[in-house]
């Protein structure tokens, strides 16, 4: 079959990757791609916010399956477009979608169907933040109601900053239409978990969990980002939480969107945080994680394109999935200034020698390829990906595959998985 792949992240090189490896697929496409994905799949032209472009380009193609990477055209409706053609697509609807579209959606859904999250307020201006923060103590979550690429989350020290944040987002000057809402949250304590369920509208089957790194800075400091790291490795949840998890997170999310008229099919992503008052419901992806995606088709080992059937076709169950054993770590590759202000354009030496590392395979997330030379194109470049037999042989691997690479500015954090090894050794 023909399969085509939106987007041009290490998320969509990552799903490239696996997809070339099922018999079922004969010719794969991915748009627009990046300078890695196009050694392994066809690249098309193409506009991912706009819907005109991806229509025109899969209208081109005539996939018999089109996967949607990011979260933007699934915002747009591209599934509602795709289907209405009679095109084969994976992933939600628009209205499905507004888990992740919209944080004031998610939160009042959540309080709906008594799914646990921390306390919130949604505040449409200035004086309805001014009024919301009598009832928050500090630190103070601020969430931009729209997308923002992973970076529409910033935490107040004082109800001082939280106000004065909360107006840079409403006024537009942050992130423009993404803030013209906000969400207030309480700050919780406890370490992050990413849940991914495969879901057909009505059963789901888990994914293995994987935690991400958002800071910028290693110790988790500094400011937000679409992701500077990741690892998935068994320990990180036993079989008893995974169960509570889909009887009291993934299973009422299923369920409550179905009951609300909006069936949802494909990759739910419950951001988590595991406080000591049980887990709590952070946010939710409505596609594959960016960069857990990696460390995660690191290790699955049957065909991802079966998976995506049985959630199209309505015939999801628990055996959909087979995976290694073995743990998998992603480090995130960006440029220097991300995700504030960065160069371009930047030539990328090493890469070949990084892929001869044991166990690892390099995926590019922004790059572009140049008369047989790779160079920077973004603020996340490469995810620099390893698997192995436990996890402190997998971030050694990557590390050292890492090391091997250069280029202007280059930057990278030198602590994921840092915590979750120093916990293993104690």
């Amino acid at each position: 079959m023909k399969v085509l792949v939106i987007g041009s992240g290490g998320r969509e090189h990552a799903l490239v990757w696996k997809l070339r490896q099922s018999p079922r697929v004969s010719k794969l496409y991915c748009a627009p791609g990046n300078g890695g994905i196009c050694a392994q799949a066809e690249c098309v032209p193409a506009d991912v916010k706009s819907l005109d472009s991806l229509l025109q380009a899969a209208s081109r193609i005539q996939p018999d399956l089109t996967i949607v990477g990011p979260e933007l055209p699934l915002s747009l409706g591209i599934v509602d477009e795709f289907t209405r053609r009679g095109w084969r697509i994976f992933g939600p609807t628009q209205a499905a979608a507004r888990l992740e579209s919209s944080k004031s959606f998610a939160k009042e859904f959540l309080q709906r169907h008594h799914i646990p999250t921390a306390h919130y307020a949604v505040c449409a201006s200035i004086n309805q933040v001014t009024a919301a923060l009598a009832h928050f103590h500090p630190p103070i979550v601020i969430k931009a109601d729209g997308l923002a690429a992973g970076k529409g989350v910033v935490i107040a020290k004082t109800k001082e900053e939280a106000l004065s944040l909360s107006g840079e987002m409403l006024s537009g000057a942050m992130l423009g239409e993404a803030g013209a809402r906000v969400v207030l949250e309480e700050f919780l304590q406890g370490e992050e978990l990413s849940f991914l369920v495969l879901s057909d509208g009505e059963r789901v089957a888990p994914l293995v969990p994987a935690q991400d790194f958002k800071r910028i800075g290693e110790g988790d400091t500094g400011a937000n980002t679409g992701g500077m790291g990741a690892y998935s490795a068994d320990s990180l949840l036993d079989p008893q939480m995974t169960e509570w998890l889909l009887a009291h997170v993934a299973r009422p999310v299923i369920a409550g969107m179905r009951a609300e008229g909006a069936d949802y099919r494909g990759i739910l992503y419950c951001g988590l945080m595991m406080t000591a008052r049980g887990p709590m419901v952070l946010e939710f992806n409505c596609r594959f994680g960016d960069p857990e995606t990696q460390p995660l088709i690191m290790r699955l080992e049957s065909d991802l394109v079966e998976a995506i059937e049985a959630s199209i076709e309505g015939r999801v169950s628990p055996g959909d999935f087979r995976w290694t054993p073995e743990a998998a770590v992603c480090v995130v590759v960006a440029s220097g200034g991300y995700p504030g202000k960065f160069e371009s354009g930047k030539q990328i030496f090493g890469l070949d020698e990084a892929a001869q590392v044991e166990g690892v395979t390099v995926f590019h997330a922004a790059t572009r390829k140049q008369n047989g030379a790779y160079y920077t194109a973004g603020g996340r470049v490469l995810g620099v990906t390893a698997r192995a037999s436990n996890l402190g042989t997998a971030v050694e691997r990557a590390y050292a595959a890492v090391e091997k690479i250069r280029f202007e500015g280059m930057y990278y954090r030198r602590d994921i998985a840092a915590r979750a090894l120093q916990q293993a050794s104690r």
